[in-house]
Order: structure tokens, then C-alpha cells, then sequence
């Protein structure tokens, strides 16, 4: 009998997820705790030291040192604080399998980048602030502001599950895609380059597509620098991680007109302080971090932690792995 430990988070006031969790490992020991015990202390790391599987997100160091873990899913896209060569390498020594939850928001985010994309092609964000303001009748400058996305060309920062996704999305409207990773297997669906190719391939892009994870190599990967090298006019679109761009070097690109539009579904702190100038930055668009919700994104976690536990026992490819 596996022994599963899950620190999930299960939608507040509603048990179906959890009926449903409890149902379907009704042949397994389960031990669940609530999302703040992380099994560092108490009965929480009783249980997590004696798992076979763990599922949420616990302390990196204490799914370490839980040494019958044979399989962690970290109940999120991002991975960061298990993204170490510490983390890595006692998983890739002791044969143990790390997945993530990505596959969870893929069609979100997606979908999310999409919409901004099409809403400022379609100049909507000064259509709404026309409504709710003066109801002037802007019909030339709208027109003539207005653009199409077809022949235009999207840089995708970080081509994973999410990046790929963004670029299907994109691909019936003919865009010219671009794609950015630090590892190219060659078998990637558009055309990828290296950091050595980035530069180049910012002055290309008329739309910046930031998906890159938390970490040392991309903490302020946007910077004044990248940002000066972009097409004049570029747009960029942050779904990954606040701290992965420099938001004064951003307001600094919008205000000299070198962007011409940001949208960030993350910032960094967050939540964004109300008097924090991205709040009133010239065509910059904030969303709180919403880009991966929809209504059934509890479940659709149950399901596919439900799905590599499946997978895991049949010694099927698992999906999202990482390591």
C-alpha cells in the first residue's frame, strides 16, 4: 500500500476535491494536512518521512531528507525553491521523480496572453476608459490605431508547456514565432534560439511573451539593456515571474516610448502595492496574477495528480517532469 502525504491546497468551503481525493486513494494510506504544514515539524513530518509520495508543497529540504519519497509533484507551475543542485542532484542520484503542475495551466495562461494580445491589437483598453469616462466618439483615431496581429513577429521567453501552448495559439493568425531556452533539443515546433541569439532576436519582435521561471540566471532577464535592444514599438507580456523583469527599467521604457505596451499578470512584490507606479504607468495593464485561474483549477489538480499516480505505478512517462 503506497503511503501518499499532500499538503494541497483544496477549494475553501467546498468538499468535493477532497471527496473526490479521498475517494479515488481510498486503497492507499493518505495523510493530509492543511497548506501551511510543510513537514518540516510535528506529525506533518512523521508522515512525509515515512511517504511514498508527496504532493503540494512541502519543504524542499525536508522532501530531501524523506528518503522513501520515490515520486514529489509540486502542486504549482513554478518550482523555484526546489530548482537547486542540491534538490537536483539527490533526485537524479537516487533515482526519485520530481513533476510539476504546469500541465494545470497551460490553457489559462495561454489563453490569458492571447486575449491581451488581441485586446490592445483592437485598441479595447481605450475603448472601456472611453466608456467609463468621456463616451467621446474616437471613430477615425481608433481606426487608424487599431493593427493586425497576421505577419508580425512574438518572441516566447521560455518555451515549456506554457510557451508551447502560446505559440499554437498563435500560429492560425500567421505570426512569425520565435522561441527562447536554455536547452534546445531540436525537435521544438518553431524556430529557438540561445542567449547568444537573444539580443537579435528582441530587435525582431514586435511582442515579447515572457514564461521564464524564477531563478539565479533569470532574475531581471528583462533589463534596461534588453529592453533598449527591442524593436521600437515592442510590446511585452509577463505571465512567468515578477522578478524576472526590472519594473523601474520597464516604466522607464514605457515613458520614453521605447514600449509601447506592457501587460504583467506578475509583479514582484505582490500583491502590487496600490501607490506603486506600474499602477499608473502609461499603457501598462496590470492583472493579480490571474492568467492560470478558472473555475475548475482545484479539480483539474486532483485530476492530474490522479493521472502521473496512475502513471507512476504503471511506470508510464509521467508528465510534467522535471527531474
Amino acid at each position: 500500500m503506497l503511503k501518499i502525504w499532500t499538503n494541497h491546497s483544496f477549494t475553501d468551503g467546498d468538499e468535493s476535491e477532497i471527496k473526490t481525493f479521498r475517494e479515488r486513494l481510498r486503497d492507499y494510506e493518505l495523510s493530509v494536512f492543511p497548506p501551511d504544514e510543510d513537514g518540516t515539524s510535528g506529525a506533518a513530518a512523521e508522515k512525509l518521512r515515512a511517504a511514498d509520495v508527496a504532493f503540494g508543497t512541502p519543504d524542499a529540504g525536508a522532501v530531501m531528507d524523506a528518503s522513501n519519497i520515490k515520486w514529489f509533484q509540486v502542486n504549482l507551475a513554478g518550482y523555484t525553491p526546489y530548482d537547486r543542485a542540491d534538490f537536483r542532484e539527490t533526485f537524479e542520484k537516487e533515482r526519485r521523480i520530481m513533476t510539476n503542475s504546469s500541465a494545470v495551466y497551460v490553457e489559462p495562461c495561454a489563453q490569458h496572453v492571447l486575449a491581451m494580445m488581441m485586446a490592445l491589437a483592437r485598441r479595447l483598453p481605450e475603448s472601456l476608459d472611453n466608456q467609463r469616462g468621456p463616451r467621446e466618439w474616437h471613430y477615425d483615431e481608433t481606426r487608424a490605431a487599431s493593427y493586425l496581429l497576421n505577419g508580425q513577429t512574438a518572441l516566447i521567453l521560455g518555451f515549456g508547456t506554457i510557451g508551447r501552448r502560446v505559440a499554437e495559439l498563435l500560429t492560425p493568425l500567421r505570426m512569425k514565432l520565435i522561441g527562447f531556452k536554455r536547452k534546445i533539443r531540436g525537435d521544438e515546433s518553431i524556430r529557438i534560439v540561445d542567449l547568444s541569439e537573444i539580443d537579435a532576436a528582441l530587435a525582431l519582435a514586435d511582442h515579447v511573451v515572457n514564461v521564464l521561471p524564477a531563478n539565479n540566471e533569470t532574475a531581471n532577464f528583462l533589463d534596461a539593456a534588453r529592453f533598449a535592444r527591442m524593436k521600437p514599438g515592442a510590446r511585452v507580456y509577463n505571465i512567468g515571474r515578477g522578478t524576472t523583469l526590472d519594473q523601474a527599467a520597464l516604466i522607464d521604457a514605457l515613458d520614453s516610448g521605447r514600449i509601447s505596451a506592457a501587460y504583467l499578470d506578475v509583479t514582484d512584490p505582490e500583491p502590487l502595492p496600490k501607490e506603486h507606479p506600474l499602477w499608473t504607468t502609461p499603457n501598462c495593464f496590470v492583472t493579480p496574477h490571474s492568467a492560470g485561474g478558472f473555475a475548475l483549477e482545484k479539480r483539474r489538480h486532483v485530476e492530474h495528480f490522479l493521472e502521473n499516480l496512475r502513471r507512476f505505478e504503471a511506470r508510464e512517462e509521467m508528465i510534467d517532469r522535471i527531474y
